[in-house]
């Protein structure tokens, strides 16, 4: 009985309950010091397809965030039920799926896909169902020019990312910059946000280079880089990440030029895993991957909620390599939720522009439910304002060189956007 129960629980907290005659007796016993109808709470997730390696660490998180949220009296005193599904890294499927978070499941908050083009796809719907949609995404349009006031960011955006590197970067590694990225929404985004900050400190940018999603063999596309190139920065995910290390290895450009991207490009992928081909290369931090890096308690209990072992970041019994950058972000994300309802004595949607309000500006201290560090999110643009760190990767293991503080990077990233004017 007691196995069936655990099992229950974890189904029903998962999402997996569904449809299902629950005895009230029974459920209510499930959430101890919780009571009435469950907040729930929608994950739009990369479980399968090409980023499923982040996206299994995402849901994870989501999934450990609402077991202690239940174990803790969830949220205002109610239950909390995560409900997932998967984006099959697709951005129609995204947009679909989030229609069935909202329309058929009643999810009243979605955490969203890290995929840049799902939520793209995704935040016109976020305002037409009126629902809080919190992406993960990292392209800037989503809380920029295509953003909306029901869209927030929690963790970092290309806007923020081009903030805190461009300037060091330029100035340490070279000053004469080539990108080279992925075809799509996220690859271009980072192109657009950089070049702006680029030319205004005196760098030189060379045209950009776009790839397609489907391109295996990058040697074409690598040749196109100019010889004049002092610093090569690029923007892929998973196996084209991985081929763009090792065969710009094997042509000989780290000797030639400074390769310099967002941690992102090595994401769920372990430097000792490809052979060295990313020596050398550095890397913007959101979280450092490495616990001594940020030994803190907080972090420590987090590690050992997503077993994950303190000197590699695999997890334990596996060989998947944490998302360290990007997993935070959807557990602050639950707390952040947490935090808007009881601020704003939020009870079902129609209070949903009450929990916008208390959302807008909302600042939170380092601890255990957002253990990132201390951070606000702007109420004019929605987006999160945080530390990075740089690091850079040395004998298969990325190490931090120094932190940017938030302060230190807002001078190139104002507000562009007031979405506090928008009605509901």
């Amino acid at each position: 009985m007691a196995s069936t129960r655990r099992s229950f629980l974890k189904s029903f907290l998962a999402g997996g309950v569904l449809g299902q005659t629950i005895n009230l007796t029974f459920a209510k016993n499930l959430f101890a010091g919780t009571s009435g109808d469950p907040i729930i709470i929608g994950h739009q997730c990369e479980l399968t397809g090409g980023i499923s390696s982040w996206g299994y660490w995402l849901n994870k998180a989501a999934e450990e965030a609402v077991k202690h949220l239940n174990s803790n009296n969830g949220i205002a005193g109610r239950p909390v039920k995560l409900v997932t599904e998967d984006t099959e890294t697709n951005p129609p499927t995204g947009a679909r799926k989030f229609r069935a978070l909202v329309q058929r499941h009643k999810a009243d908050f979605v955490l969203g896909s890290v995929h840049s083009g799902v939520n793209l796809a995704t935040v016109p719907i976020a305002k037409e169902l009126k629902t809080i949609y919190i992406p993960n995404g990292m392209a800037a349009e989503m809380t920029g020019k295509k953003g909306n006031r029901y869209t927030f960011r929690v963790g970092s955006d290309t806007y923020s990312q081009a903030a805190a590197g461009a300037e060091w970067a330029t100035k340490n590694l070279g000053n004469e910059w080539t990108f080279l990225f992925a075809d799509y929404g996220w690859g271009w985004s980072h192109f657009n946000e950089h070049k702006p900050i680029l030319e205004k400190i005196g760098a030189k940018v060379n045209p950009p280079i776009a790839v397609p999603l489907d391109a295996k063999d990058l040697l074409p596309y690598l040749a196109k880089i100019p010889k004049s190139t002092t610093q090569l920065y690029s923007i892929f995910f998973g196996s084209q990440s991985v081929a763009l290390y090792t065969q710009s290895k094997s042509m000989g450009l780290d000797k030639d030029m400074a390769r310099y991207s967002v941690l992102c490009t090595h994401e769920a992928i372990s430097p000792k895993d490809i052979g060295g081909a990313s020596d050398g290369v550095n890397l913007l931090e959101y979280h450092p991957r490495m616990l001594k890096y940020k030994d803190t308690p907080h972090n420590r209990k987090l590690r050992d909620l997503m077993g994950v072992d303190e000197a590699d970041a695999r997890e334990k019994g596996s060989k998947r390599i944490l998302a360290g950058s990007h997993f935070w972000q959807v557990w602050e994300s639950v707390f952040f939720i947490q935090k808007a309802v009881e601020k704003s004595g939020w009870k079902s949607k129609k209070d949903t522009p009450d929990f916008i309000q208390a959302l807008e500006g909302m600042k939170v201290s380092e601890s255990f439910e957002h253990p990132q560090g201390d951070k606000y999110i702007r109420a004019k643009d929605h987006k999160a304002v945080i530390n990075f760190h740089m690091s850079k990767v040395e004998n298969g293991e990325i190490h931090v060189k120094h932190q940017i503080s938030a302060g230190r990077i807002e001078k190139f990233f104002p507000a562009r956007y007031d979405f506090t004017k928008e009605s509901f």
